[in-house]
């Protein structure tokens, strides 16, 4: 199976990533030749890639199968075959995330910091160890601070020989114009439902009239559409989100509606810590020599603050990464609501909840359902402002009543 096979519905993308690689394994033979190499300014070959893409767009898997390619060492290659086999030990290593060159970089915090980034960088200056490439794939290129950003930059002006960047990122706007100007930009698109519901059916086992109704209401999200075919808790959670708009009709109730909402991911994020906080505690006070129950040593308490400081912001992260995707439901609903309005024949993402659809779009005009739209948008903002979970909803509910 060829490394491609996860990337849905890029083929732009995927034709142009695959004569990237080919130019990349034809550079390194040469030079293990010692023959002249390809002229430069005609490679599809660079040192630094950028993807961007709305969210499911599969940034992250057109990264790491690149990585797979650029790391083959499938003996078909010197009888014509394409780089990226999937079976070799380059391949395979490189997207299970083990092998020693290729170093895959994402955050459950809210940032990556200066700290961070140096220790990337040193790693960038270092040769290839078993691979063909060193290869750095920075999956939240978007959460970079500035000084982070500025620390990059003189990595990705100045790259090592060998040395491959592979940057995701929502949008060019994301990425400081110094980085994206270096870096040569893909950009994804959201995949069809019918390719997403294909891959649940044909990777993950989930039954065709499950998967065709999670990549629908996804709207062609692959993970989110995986995670409602096969979790009944993320299931549960949708249909809530998708009775606010019926529930906003006075003011006890749109408050009601987005406390619930805020405790629902507060909930989400506790889970989350319940399972990784206790076992990281523990793991940092055995290195540093407290152990199960026993006194901490002097001079350790600074690193078990930082510890917690870090928890923390993982489980402010966590709280808005799940509002996030109750925000994402949501616009969805208003949007089908906006296609019944305007009468187009637009696939709707929410057949099964289509009474409610028909109800607010009987009762509103279209100006109103645009109007919630950007009610909507503007709490997704706010929340990337850092304001205060609860205010935002508040805040967001109150203009869906009002319309």
């Amino acid at each position: 199976m060829p490394v491609w096979d996860d990337l849905v519905g890029q083929d732009r993308v995927q034709a142009q990533l695959a004569a990237a690689a080919r130019d990349a394994d034809a550079l390194v033979t040469a030079d293990a030749q010692g023959v002249q190499p390809l002229d430069a300014t005609k490679s599809k070959m660079t040192h630094a890639w950028l993807f961007t893409g709305p969210p499911g767009a599969g940034r992250d898997t057109a990264a790491r199968a690149f990585a797979a390619a650029l790391q083959c060492v499938s003996p078909d290659r010197t009888l014509g075959g394409e780089p990226g086999c999937g079976f070799c030990d380059g391949c395979h290593t490189a997207l299970v995330g083990t092998h020693a060159d290729v170093e895959v970089v994402r955050t459950d915090l809210l940032s990556i910091g200066v700290k961070e980034t140096r220790e990337l960088v040193r790693r960038a200056q270092l040769s290839p160890a078993v691979g063909r490439w060193q290869v750095i794939v920075l999956e939240d290129a978007d959460r970079l601070t500035e000084g982070a950003g500025n620390v990059l930059l003189k990595a990705v002006e100045e790259p090592a020989p060998r040395t491959v960047w592979l940057l995701c990122a929502p949008s060019l706007e994301d990425v400081l114009p110094t980085i994206r100007s270096r870096c040569r930009h893909l950009t994804l698109r959201t995949p069809p439902v019918d390719a997403v519901a294909d891959v649940l059916v044909r990777r993950d086992g989930v039954e065709p009239a499950a998967a065709a109704f999670a990549a629908r209401a996804t709207q062609g999200h692959i993970d989110r559409a995986r995670r409602l075919a096969t979790d009944e808790r993320a299931r549960a959670r949708r249909t809530a989100v998708l009775t606010v708009p019926l529930r906003v009709q006075d003011v006890g109730g749109c408050l009601k509606a987005a406390q619930e909402l805020v405790d629902a991911a507060g909930e989400d994020a506790k889970e989350l810590a319940e399972e990784t906080d206790v076992k990281e505690t523990e793991e940092l006070k055995t290195a540093l020599g407290g152990g199960q129950g026993s006194r901490m040593p002097r001079g350790t308490a600074g690193a078990m603050k930082e510890l917690e400081d870090r928890q923390k912001r993982r489980r402010t992260r966590t709280q808005r990464d799940t509002l996030d995707l109750a925000l994402s439901d949501l616009t969805g609903f208003y949007r089908d609501v906006l296609a019944l309005q305007l009468g187009t024949t637009t696939a709707l993402s929410n057949e099964d909840v289509r009474d409610a659809l028909d109800r607010i779009a009987r009762g509103s005009t279209p100006e109103s359902t645009l109007r919630r739209m950007e009610a909507v948008l503007a709490c997704r903002e706010a929340l990337d402002r850092n304001v205060a979970p609860l205010l935002a909803v508040e805040a967001m509910m109150m203009a869906l009543r009002a319309g």
